[in-house]
């Protein structure tokens, strides 16, 4: 089977190992002669990075990068990315790397020419459309991980380093011009990076499924992405030279993205909190929430998820699907309880109060209150 395919879904997707090396012609199809290349600082200095200044520079578009990102970016990474994309008179960015590359570049695209501090952007109501579109630079995505689908978003994360808490900025032109998912560049994620985002695609993938929402294409996509990421995620930490589970891993990625259009749940309504105070990496705190959240909807979601074990191949229904997540989990090491991430109990009462503010906690099948949330947070500690 070979994993090379162009897609427009929802973007214009070059899929297949080895077409990082049309990063220059995209370049050129988004209208970019002088392009800022954004990453975060743990992949500014590794081979796949060098290879893509190269081919940049190669091409005559320069060699330019800002690397100054957190893992959980904040307002002053975009701040020092913007001045950087304005003093150095560039005209599009590539977001290079997983989540928190890509969400920071594709920021710095979207706000270096605005007036307005970006929190008057967040994802309320027609809030984005206090921005001024014509200003926003193009943007090509990279994605070097499988698990937050941001290459075919159109929002960036962004926490607010007073707060602490987590906003989703978001504008249609946030989503990229053209992306780039050539799974060789994932080759030299380490094992528990490779596991951590994986985990965030299979969370993206079922709180979409288990979304009360009305959205049968994304239901679709949900359940396929569940699929892939139940046969290859094994795979590819077993032999992280894997190229063909790799491909299915990105697939994974970008469909949980393109399927969460259909709601979040309290998986992410808990995993945002903990992670903007703890600073935890996103997808492992997904993949420890993940039972005790799948508990709590049992009584709503038991026969949907009865029918997505089915399609899986996993018997005993819900049951088995509930122990087909504990068993996964188990055998790619995957922490047992937020406390083993470093998550204390000392600031429970504000991170319910975070949680019940998430934007992802409307989409959760039971409704989330005060009295809930906190049981969930204490059977996941």
């Amino acid at each position: 089977m070979t994993h090379v395919a162009n897609w427009s879904y929802p973007t214009a997707v070059r899929f297949g190992a080895g077409r990082i090396s049309e990063l220059a012609d995209a370049c050129k199809a988004a209208g970019m002669s002088r392009p800022l290349l954004v990453t975060d600082r743990g992949l500014a200095s590794l081979p796949i990075t060098l290879q893509a200044l190269d081919l940049l520079e190669a091409a005559g578009l320069g060699r330019a990068i800002f690397a100054d990102v957190d893992p959980n970016p904040n307002e002053q990474n975009l701040e020092a990315g913007v001045a950087a994309f304005r003093a150095g008179g560039h005209d599009g960015v590539i977001a290079f790397g997983g989540g928190s590359g890509l969400d920071l570049g594709k920021l710095v695209a979207f706000q270096a020419g605005q007036t307005r501090p970006v929190w008057d952007f967040e994802d309320i109501g027609d809030w984005w459309t206090r921005a001024n579109a014509d200003a926003i630079a193009p943007i090509i995505a990279v994605p070097t991980t499988a698990g937050t689908g941001s290459e075919v978003g159109r929002a960036g994360v962004l926490t607010n380093s007073a707060t602490h808490v987590k906003k989703i900025i978001f504008h249609p032109k946030l989503l990229p011009s053209v992306t780039i998912c050539d799974p060789e560049l994932t080759v030299g994620m380490p094992n528990m990076i490779t596991v951590g985002t994986g985990m965030d695609a299979f969370a993206h993938c079922l709180e979409a499924y288990s979304s009360p929402f009305y959205h049968p294409m994304s239901q679709g996509i949900a359940l396929e992405g569940m699929r892939l990421v139940k046969e290859n995620l094994p795979l590819v930490v077993a032999d992280g030279g894997n190229i063909a589970a790799r491909a299915e891993m990105m697939s994974a990625a970008a469909m949980g993205a393109v399927a969460f259009q259909k709601g979040l749940g309290a998986i992410h309504a808990l995993s945002h909190p903990v992670g903007a105070v703890y600073n935890t990496h996103h997808g492992m705190t997904n993949a420890v929430v993940m039972p005790p959240v799948l508990k709590m909807n049992r009584p709503v979601i038991e026969d949907r998820i009865s029918r997505a074990a089915d399609y899986m191949g996993i018997s005993g229904g819900f049951d088995g699907f509930y122990d087909f997540v504990i068993g996964l989990r188990a055998d790619l090491g995957v922490p047992d309880k937020l406390a083993e991430l470093g998550v204390g109990r000392d600031r429970m009462d504000e991170m319910v109060a975070m949680a019940l503010e998430d934007p992802s906690a409307g989409g959760n099948p039971v409704k989330m209150t005060a009295q809930n949330t906190k049981a969930l947070f204490e059977a996941c500690l």
